[in-house]
């Protein structure tokens, strides 16, 4: 459908959809000392900018605004459509306290009460 159209206006249209994509996600992507927006997230990987994103591989952080979701074993699979997709190979949820060292007994009383 654009082809008929100038190659100006088709990269502005181009320029313009990347930029609503970046604003509508909250998801951000943080390294060791970068953070990069992510256009599209599913179960499996993700996918940033292809002009600003590197080729990252290693241990990354998944966030939603300032809430941290995931710790993310990732690889870089290939570029589409001027976006750099990474696949997932570990995606674990971050949680907010440390995970008990102990099974707990559902039936067992929280407190005991005093006289």
């Amino acid at each position: 459908m654009f082809e008929f159209l100038p190659k100006e206006v088709r990269e502005g249209l181009e320029a313009a959809r990347k930029r609503d994509l970046k604003r509508k996600s909250r998801l951000r992507v943080h390294t060791d000392d970068e953070i990069f927006p992510v256009l599209r997230f599913w179960e499996t990987g993700f996918a940033l900018d292809a002009e600003n994103a590197p080729h990252l591989r290693g241990l990354v952080d998944l966030y939603d605004g300032s809430r941290h979701l995931y710790q993310c074993l990732i690889v870089a699979s290939d570029e589409d459509n001027g976006q750099m997709v990474y696949e997932f190979k570990r995606s674990t949820v971050a949680k907010d306290k440390a995970p008990l060292d102990f099974v707990r007994d559902v039936n067992a009383p929280i407190a005991l009460l005093g006289n």
